[in-house]
């Protein structure tokens, strides 16, 4: 009798039994991102959306820094008033691009995820720039009549001469400054947030360029720098308006819609005027110290200008981790999902601990070269050295405090973890008066 033939048996790479999985993994990067812990995913997605924006914002600041670092070859006192003015500058009109172009992040995010009209972004958008340069028109004004301050005060009589001029010069360039921040704001409330670094990529090594031939070829000295700075300000706003023509961003724009933008005007500016009260809060401390330093005289206002410099570029890496969590959160919960929303804000803060620790490392093992990078004068740089560690110290509770506290009022109900914007101008004013 004929042998029946075999049936062919499917090939396995091993049979299964009753542990083997009814459904079998699947090798898909998609699959393995969802697996892991939601802590973890919205951290890395947080660091991402981050790094641009701190980029960005180490990189707007290097634009004054360059110049500051140009200024201060010429004398200790031509370091003293750079670095004084843009101070004064950052205290007052730079809050203004920092601190209320916060009510940009608290309600574009929102506005873009939720509304049914994509071009309501483009009316805020509007409304945010007649608002802030209403603010900048005021402080160009105190700027004008900010000798008789200075005076009043007891500085130098050489910041007393030299500052008012030096931010008269800057008046029409700091206004590119608020308007570049206010169109960054319009396209990270899209989800775009590179173009501002692509900007800065670009204007950063043209400010050092404009700032060397207006304060050394040309013949400007001191107040050279403030006009390169300007003109580097008003280019990256331009960038920005092409990039969003031309490439993305734009099709949140309907075009100029005067009336609407003109609505509401007053809840937009109580947001803005909230946002400059909260940055305001540390910067006018580090006022109040420098105004302190100028009667101690020349070398201790150098050495105070080095820190200041440096602690505006320490600061940007709290405030750009804050403004992206600022932007994801406002896309959470304008999505419907605070329980997301909440894990933000503790990646937001995890993280900024960790900034704060590699920071404090870093100022630690550098305290003794730092001042030789802003000038040669070996008091000053002694001083500098002196003073860096307690600069240092308190890095990891200003970035914790920075990086929470810059997340919009409206987001805060959704987040007890957070403290309202008022009680973190509180916190701050108090913190840096410990130090």
């Amino acid at each position: 009798m004929a042998s029946q033939p075999q049936a062919r048996r499917p090939h396995f790479e091993s049979f299964p039994d009753e542990e083997t999985p009814l459904i079998q993994a699947v090798q898909d990067p998609s699959i393995e991102r969802k697996s892991r812990s939601p802590w973890l995913n919205e951290t890395i997605i947080l660091v991402k959306a981050s790094v641009p924006v701190i980029l960005a914002y180490m990189l707007q600041n290097s634009l004054q820094t360059v110049s500051i670092l140009m200024v201060g070859r010429l004398s200790p006192e031509s370091l003293a008033t750079a670095a004084f003015s843009y101070m004064f500058a950052m205290a007052t009109a730079w809050l203004i691009a920092l601190g209320g172009t916060t009510a940009l992040d608290t309600l574009g995010s929102s506005t873009y995820t939720s509304s049914k009209n994509k071009h309501d972004l483009g009316v805020l958008l509007q409304r945010g720039l007649f608002v802030l340069t209403g603010f900048y028109a005021v402080v160009a004004v105190i700027w004008c009549f900010s000798g008789y301050i200075f005076r009043a005060l007891g500085q130098e009589d050489f910041i007393c001469v030299q500052g008012p001029k030096f931010l008269q010069l800057l008046i029409p360039g700091g206004l590119g400054y608020v308007w570049f921040e206010a169109m960054k704001k319009f396209l990270q409330a899209q989800g775009i947030y590179r173009p501002g670094t692509y900007a800065l990529l670009v204007t950063s090594p043209l400010n050092a360029l404009l700032n060397y031939i207006f304060i050394y070829p040309l013949g400007f000295g001191l107040y050279g720098s403030p006009i390169a700075t300007g003109i580097s300000y008003w280019l990256s706003f331009f960038i920005l308006v092409g990039y969003a023509t031309f490439v993305k961003g734009g099709e949140c724009w309907g075009g100029l819609e005067p009336r609407r933008a003109l609505q509401h005007l007053g809840p937009f500016a109580k947001l803005a005027f909230l946002g400059v009260i909260h940055v305001g809060t540390e910067w006018w401390a580090f006022e109040i110290v420098a105004l302190a330093a100028g009667r101690l005289g020349t070398i201790p206002l150098a050495a105070q200008s080095v820190v200041m410099t440096l602690d505006q570029i320490i600061n940007t890496i709290p405030f750009g981790l804050g403004v992206a969590a600022s932007s994801r959160l406002g896309n959470l919960l304008g999505l419907g999902d605070p329980m997301q929303a909440r894990r933000c804000a503790h990646a937001a803060a995890l993280l900024s601990v960790f900034f704060g620790t590699v920071i404090l490392a870093i100022l630690m093992s550098t305290k003794n070269v730092i001042g030789r990078l802003f000038n040669d004068d070996e008091d000053v740089i002694s001083l500098v050295a002196h003073i860096m560690p307690y600069v240092a110290l308190f890095q990891i509770a200003d970035g914790l405090n920075g990086s929470c506290t810059d997340l919009p009022q409206s987001e805060l109900v959704y987040l007890p973890e957070c403290r309202h914007r008022r009680e973190g101008c509180c916190t701050r004013d108090l913190g840096e008066d410990l130090t």
